[in-house]
């Protein structure tokens, strides 16, 4: 008698065990590579977060001309993550990556290499200003791989490691290598360190990720580039509920931008903490915030994606924001109580991750314009929180733009109300997602 025919190959050979690992945790197997490689490319990009607006001002640049260039650089940056969706689109996540990647490298070294040492202004806007398309067309590019390889019943927690890997290092790695690096090779060679971070990551995710869904997408006919470019932006009004939530995303992480710039500052020469202490902080805060980013996760498929949103995420960063500011300037440098609001304050902002799997939900038919305009509201905090400071820091002070933030915050908050889901009791049908409502997610069943 003959021997049975042996199994097929692929069920004989054992999982590698990063792809075991991936299964285990709901991380897509085949691009489990470019989670660990977005982790290295962000920790290169926050290493700056944490001390490069006061290292500008001791370079002799003025306190309003570095609120004015982080400011381009957050324009910069949220043009590039609203293109990364439509560029995805057109030519695949992988080759936006790749483009993020080479403009990242190519402007941090004109930054370096001539307008830090020339001290040259002009450069650094050039230099700085344009490096802000790189990071989100190699991020939200990979966010865009993640939305069309995850199945859907694991595409909420494939998205809560995307933010897992992008705020475990901006900035909370990022500025804990930073703290490391700048007393032994000081705050300029760090910046260096941060280019070889950066390529590493971006090399590893693009030369290891062996998934074929990483090139151009088949588009239908009259779904040309022209389409999708204009597409991408009427959506906002075409459906308006997706123009609430790219709006509810531009308020979740505008406060941390502005942060960036202000607050290094505040904390250093006004409440009295040294840089590292600051930078400890930093680190402290976003470690609290990359770990609740995957309870939010999973609260928000057990409670209700608009109610995490609301009251985690709108309602309690109303109330962190103000703490944390208020509590350090009460109790002066007091570690600590400062340690305490700083991590509370890094956990409210982890309430806003249900919107990633809500947005494309809202445009079932045109998820890939829902994550184009979820992108351009992340991408939009990065030069509003910076604006609200070069615009307001001098009238009305630290304390006033605070205020600012956590009126937005409590604005996001209502906002909420208006995210329903196309197929959700009470929701009026919408032209374009009512009739694909239905398949658009597992979790779309969710309590409001």
């Amino acid at each position: 008698m003959k021997n049975p025919l042996p199994s097929p190959l692929p069920n004989r050979l054992p999982r590698p065990p990063i792809t075991r690992a991936a299964v285990r945790l709901g991380i897509p197997p085949t691009l489990a590579w470019g989670y660990l490689g977005l982790l290295l490319f962000m920790i290169g990009d926050g290493v700056e977060s944490g001390y490069l607006s006061p290292y500008l001002v001791d370079q002799g640049i003025p306190e309003p001309r570095v609120a004015l260039l982080f400011t381009v650089y957050g324009i910069a940056a949220g043009v590039a993550a609203w293109l990364s969706g439509v560029l995805s689109e057109l030519w695949g996540p992988r080759r936006v990556m790749w483009t993020g990647l080479a403009v990242w490298g190519a402007f941090q070294i004109v930054f370096l290499a001539a307008a830090v040492p020339l001290g040259s202004y002009p450069l650094m806007m050039l230099g700085y200003g344009l490096r802000g398309l790189g990071y989100p067309l190699f991020a939200y590019g990979f966010l865009v791989w993640i939305a069309g390889v995850a199945p859907r019943a694991r595409l909420s927690t494939a998205m809560g490691w995307f933010w897992f890997a992008f705020t475990g290092g901006l900035p909370t790695l990022g500025s804990l290598v930073a703290s490391g690096l700048i007393p032994h090779i000081g705050a300029y060679a760090t910046l260096w360190a941060a280019l070889v971070l950066v390529a590493a990551g971006g090399l590893i995710a693009l030369l290891l990720v062996r998934d074929d869904r990483g090139g151009p997408r088949p588009r239908s006919e009259g779904d040309g580039p022209l389409a999708t470019l204009i597409g991408s932006v009427t959506i906002l009004w075409r459906n308006p509920r997706v123009g609430t939530g790219a709006l509810v995303r531009t308020v979740n992480t505008a406060s941390q931008f502005g942060f960036f710039v202000i607050l290094p500052v505040h904390f250093t020469r006004t409440v009295g903490f040294s840089l590292t202490q600051w930078l400890h902080l930093l680190s402290a805060m976003f470690a609290t915030n990359i770990v609740a980013n995957l309870l939010c996760g999973m609260i928000g498929d057990r409670f209700g994606w608009r109610r995490t949103i609301a009251w985690c995420g709108g309602a309690g960063c109303t109330v962190s924001t103000l703490l944390l500011f208020y509590v350090p300037q009460a109790a002066g440098a007091n570690f600590g109580l400062a340690l305490v609001v700083a991590a509370f304050y890094g956990a409210t902002l982890a309430g806003y991750v249900p919107i990633s799997a809500l947005m494309p939900s809202l445009e079932p038919r045109h998820k890939g314009q829902a994550l184009a305009a979820l992108n351009l509201g992340a991408g939009a905090s990065t030069f509003v929180g910076p604006a609200v400071v070069a615009v307001f820091a001098g009238p009305l002070g630290v304390e006033g733009v605070v205020w600012i933030f956590a009126g937005m915050y409590a604005v996001s908050t209502v906002l909420t109300v208006f995210l329903k889901l196309p197929d959700e009791p009470g929701t009026a049908p919408d032209r374009t997602a009512a009739t694909a409502a239905a398949p658009a997610a597992p979790s779309a069943s969710a309590p409001a």
